[in-house]
């Protein structure tokens, strides 16, 4: 009787452990094995849904008011549907009308955006906010949280000249990918209004605990970019993230 065939050793699976990246697949023939092409198609499936899914807007409202932090007002980016947000992502960058969002003249303004995945706010949005605002309202004043749907990050610069506020946030769902579809990003803009370019603000990307970034983490590189913005009078590629999270880069210095 033959001896059964030795199984060649996985090199890749401790690797695995530590990444969601697609490696070492392996084969069956010329092709991969019906595992990895199945889960290929589920991943492919899960980014497609969390692109073209509607944000359940009455939810993550009832979510945010139990913070605490004051009614939020919900508004839309110019684009009437889904289909035509994705299709004109200028219309995402437009506001349809701003005229309930009171002035408050808080310090920081949160603006929470649907994007390229309403999948990701609705499942981190909440709990990120909770952060932020634990984070950051220990030395700082912030207004009555604002939902956006149909949003580009560029709406929140129309946001937080509305509300009067020395720096706008914006959480805001990253666009979906084949490892992750359910990820938020943060932008920050200092003194925000219409016609900020993207080189003016910053972002903290890739939070979704427990893969990604944690909500905590990502709250206090926020507060320090907030801190570093407002001594820097401004926010952008002058302003960056340092080598420890309350300790941001000024123009190329570590902030004292």
């Amino acid at each position: 009787m033959a001896p059964r065939p030795v199984e060649p050793e996985d090199i890749w699976q401790e690797l695995r452990r530590h990444t969601q990246a697609r490696i070492g697949l392996g084969r069956a023939g010329d092709a991969q094995p019906t595992r990895s092409v199945l889960e290929f198609r589920a991943a492919h499936a899960l980014a497609r849904d969390a692109v073209r899914r509607p944000l359940d807007v009455d939810h993550l409202v009832r979510g945010v008011a139990g913070l605490g932090l004051g009614e939020p007002v919900v508004v839309t980016g110019r684009a009437t549907g889904r289909q035509e947000y994705l299709r004109r992502p200028d219309l995402g960058r437009q506001p349809a009308d701003l005229s309930q969002i009171p002035c408050s003249r808080a310090e920081v303004g949160i603006v929470l955006c649907d994007g390229l995945s309403s999948a990701a706010l609705a499942e981190h949005g909440v709990p990120l906010l909770r952060a932020l605002a634990d984070v950051i309202g220990e030395h700082r004043s912030i207004a009555a949280p604002v939902i956006a749907t149909r949003a580009r990050v560029a709406l929140g610069d129309h946001i937080g000249a509305a509300m009067g506020v020395q720096t706008v946030v914006v959480v805001i769902g990253e666009r979906p990918g084949l490892s992750v579809a359910a990820s938020l990003g943060v932008y920050l803009t200092h003194l925000p209004r219409p016609g900020r370019t993207d080189a003016e603000r910053n972002c903290v990307s890739n939070v979704h605990p427990p893969e990604g970034l944690g909500y905590i983490e990502a709250a206090r590189v926020v507060d320090a970019l907030i801190d570093g913005a407002h001594r820097l009078g401004r926010s952008g590629v002058e302003l960056k993230a340092g080598p420890g999270p309350d300790r941001p880069v000024i123009e190329g210095h570590v902030a004292p």
